[in-house]
């Protein structure tokens, strides 16, 4: 499924849609707050951090599906500060934003869930350096309906319907990783009992929640950023911090950016003390020290 281009102010672009997952992030007003503040210490670095455009402006920003909600606060306050510049974004599956920037798309920043994705398209010429400006941490998702006989992770293949990531998604990447080290504690065999439970691979982080929020799958594998937006509607389970996988995401402006000092300023706000805190806020995690 292709990603969706919008513009924050709801005008879709031609040619992209994508499912919205349903459930909203509680924190809204702390974030702003944290990103206003952000924006300012960004502004404190440059003489032009915060100089509006002389004419109406467009920033670009692929991103992550797990982004949306964090980036959509983010947006909001960009475009507080800069007059006349709309943000427009296409969120969709790491994997999918790369193949569409390697065909030729035009953007000014690129935000992945993974390396991977990054990596290849800094190999390829097309981003300037990255940075790790956020990590994440997978949870289980179970549907309220089964809370009594799903209770951690060990749990899982009892599960009749279960959906994970595409294997080339970060998601399922990272699903596939955490039940093969789980072997090692629920024993041999525990990743094929989970696999011949799964009923759909799916090519983005929003789509696997989605499909649990909708009763169309009993449990998945998402990121703690996902599942907080939908609290209320599922049941979280963590995941052993032993058996887990870190998820670390890069940022990085494209060297054919139309709106390169914009993107220039996207990122510094994104990664700054402030945004950090806000992105923690979202669900995110502090990344871990190497």
């Amino acid at each position: 499924m292709s990603g969706e281009v919008v513009g924050r102010r709801g005008l879709p672009l031609p040619g992209r849609r994508a499912a919205r997952a349903p459930g909203r992030s509680p924190c809204r007003s702390t974030l702003l707050v944290l990103l206003l503040a952000g924006l300012g210490s960004a502004a404190s670095r440059g003489p032009t951090a915060t100089a509006a455009p002389a004419t109406p402006a467009e920033l670009v920003v692929f991103e992550a599906s797990s982004l949306r909600d964090a980036f959509g606060r983010v947006a909001q306050v960009f475009e507080k500060a800069h007059p006349g510049t709309k943000v427009v974004v296409n969120a969709a599956g790491s994997q999918e934003l790369r193949a569409q920037l390697e065909q030729g798309a035009a953007a000014d920043v690129f935000a992945s869930a993974d390396r991977k994705h990054m990596d290849a398209l800094e190999s390829g010429g097309l981003v300037a350096r990255s940075v790790v400006f956020t990590c994440n941490e997978q949870v289980v998702v179970v549907r309220a309906g089964l809370i009594g006989s799903i209770r951690t992770l060990a749990d899982l293949p009892r599960a009749e319907r279960i959906v994970v990531g595409a294997p080339e998604v970060p998601i399922g990447a990272y699903t596939l990783q955490i039940l093969k080290k789980a072997e090692g504690r629920f024993g041999a065999g525990f990743a094929e009992r989970v696999e011949a439970r799964v009923v759909s691979r799916e090519l983005n982080v929003r789509q696997v929640l989605a499909k649990v929020v909708l009763g169309e799958a009993d449990a998945g594998v998402v990121y703690r950023s996902d599942a907080i937006t939908v609290r209320d509607k599922v049941r979280v389970l963590p995941i052993p911090p032993e058996l887990n996988v870190t998820a670390r995401y890069p940022i990085a402006a494209l060297k054919n950016a139309p709106s390169p000092e914009l993107a220039r300023q996207w990122i510094a706000l994104v990664t700054s003390a402030a945004g950090a805190e806000g992105l923690r806020d979202a669900g995110f995690v502090p990344c871990p020290t190497p």
